[in-house]
């Protein structure tokens, strides 16, 4: 069975989507551990709930951001974990993390890469710059993670519509209800399968 590791910063309602997936049976994997950037983050109360280890490791505990990266990568290998998932994790890790774990993250963005992603476009912030922009289509992302922010292959993409009125508070909870919430666990099982191969930075699925 894959062992799944989650990256959190926040609230953790990707988190959760992904823990109700695995729940209902529509997911083969098991989430082994869970760990923070934030020592409040409610995530870990989530993770709490279902018995799922959890840990907080800020990257102020250490004197480089080095240590730092060598510590979760330790901490994950120990764990034999699979896949890891950034799940509202809101640091940029760098290649010396991503390549310890090459084709082994994903992270869920809430807009339809590329727009409104890299650096500065996190949380609420990509739904008012959506808005501001005065676009008619938005949506989310799940991607393989690469070194820089947003980067990486693209598995899975869902469009959701903007409609008049809307305030970026609205939007992020219609992004989040009609994509995230659906496409985070979707990438999920098919990692779990075996059934995302990539080729030339392109994603593709297999039987």
């Amino acid at each position: 069975m894959l062992k799944i590791g989650v990256l959190v910063s926040g609230g953790g309602t990707n988190l959760q989507a992904v823990i109700d997936a695995i729940e209902a049976g529509k997911i083969n994997a098991e989430i082994v551990t869970v760990v923070s950037s934030k020592k409040d983050a409610y995530a870990l109360e989530r993770a709490k709930k279902y018995n799922i280890e959890t840990l907080w490791i800020s990257k102020k505990q250490f004197d480089s951001f080095e240590k730092y990266e060598d510590t979760l990568i330790e901490h994950f290998k120990s764990r034999n974990v699979g896949l890891i998932i950034f799940a509202g994790f809101m640091i940029v890790l760098s290649g010396r993390f991503t390549d310890a774990f090459k084709n082994k993250i994903i992270n869920i963005h809430p807009s339809l890469i590329p727009s409104f992603c890299g650096s500065g476009f996190y949380g609420i912030k990509v739904h008012k710059a959506a808005l501001e922009k005065g676009v008619k289509v938005t949506g989310a992302t799940v991607h393989f993670v690469a070194s820089g922010a947003d980067t990486g292959p693209i598995i899975i993409q869902k469009a959701v519509e903007v409609k008049d009125g809307d305030t970026p508070e609205i939007l992020q909870k219609r992004v989040m209800e009609q994509a995230e919430w659906i496409i985070l666990p979707e990438a999920v099982d098919l990692f779990a399968k075996g059934k995302l191969v990539v080729e030339n930075n392109i994603v593709r699925r297999v039987d």
